[in-house]
């Protein structure tokens, strides 16, 4: 098997309809529901197929961090908190953040103080 410049790899590629770019990242930030991924400096093509495009991501110093979602707390939630426990809005509030939204364990912990 002889070997291809990359010259010809180049054309050969073109000819299939590909088309192979490198990008100049500084960093690369991959989100999933609980965590992200950071990959700092990484080298990063992009192969072009026929009208889609294929992202490589390679080396760099990978980092996780645990990513803590937002709990939305609906009014209603706090009112009910807030009269069954017989306290403030504001605390039922900040019982039901502590508590990721949970009605029961705001109560709960309300009702213990």
């Amino acid at each position: 098997m002889r070997k291809i410049s990359p010259r010809e790899a180049k054309r050969l590629m073109q000819r299939m309809g590909l088309n192979m770019t490198t990008l100049d990242v500084s960093e690369v930030i991959l989100k999933a529901c609980d965590k992200e991924i950071i990959i700092e400096n990484p080298e990063v093509t992009v192969l072009d197929v026929q009208g889609q495009k294929i992202f490589q991501v390679m080396g760099g110093k990978i980092f996780e961090r645990t990513v803590k979602r937002k709990v939305t707390i609906p009014e209603e939630d706090v009112l009910l908190v807030a009269q069954q426990a017989n306290v403030s809005l504001e605390e039922a509030r900040a019982a039901l953040e502590q508590t990721n939204g949970d009605l029961a364990q705001a109560i709960l912990l309300l009702s213990q103080r």
